[in-house]
């Protein structure tokens, strides 16, 4: 397995999605039930097979990233040969980015002296889509890239 299996929720979700992925390898509903009773490692491998074909898709088509903490951000833009960093640090550690108020002021005083702005790029040492995946099981979630471009024109 590439990634990492979905979850009972991620699976609920996409339960449409897995009955036409079981389709087209012509299995139906009833023959599902059969498989997963009489053989439970045959369809453990098939629920790991769509979570891989579910995460490749996701990944490919993601281009932002971002990992907010109590003092820290990390926003990420993802394209197919380089990752670039933006990483916001915060100085006053009676503040919180976690907190929507200090957020908020964050948002409206981004130039002040107790913020410091970092940026940089990387070429992907692995395959593209595992660098994001490992992104996001250390708490990044895909976002429409707002703040990373807003930031990223801030701090040009």
């Amino acid at each position: 397995m590439k990634y990492r299996q979905l979850t009972k929720e991620q699976f609920s979700e996409l339960n449409t999605e897995f009955a036409k992925f079981l389709a087209t390898q012509q299995i139906d509903v009833k023959e599902w039930e059969t498989i997963k009773k009489e053989k439970p490692t045959m369809a453990e491998e098939e629920l790991n097979i769509f979570s891989d074909v579910v995460w490749e898709d996701v990944l490919t088509k993601t281009e932002y990233l971002e990992h907010i903490s109590k003092n820290d951000i990390n926003l990420f833009k993802c394209s197919s040969k380089e990752i670039i960093r933006i990483y916001i640090k915060l100085n006053d550690t009676s503040k919180s980015f976690l907190d929507k108020n200090d957020f908020n002021w964050f948002l409206k005083n981004p130039v002040n002296d107790d913020i410091d702005y970092f940026k940089a790029s990387k070429k992907y040492t692995q395959e593209r889509n595992v660098e994001l995946f490992k992104l996001i099981e250390m708490g990044s979630v895909i976002s429409k890239g707002d703040l990373f471009n807003a930031i990223g024109q801030l701090i040009q």
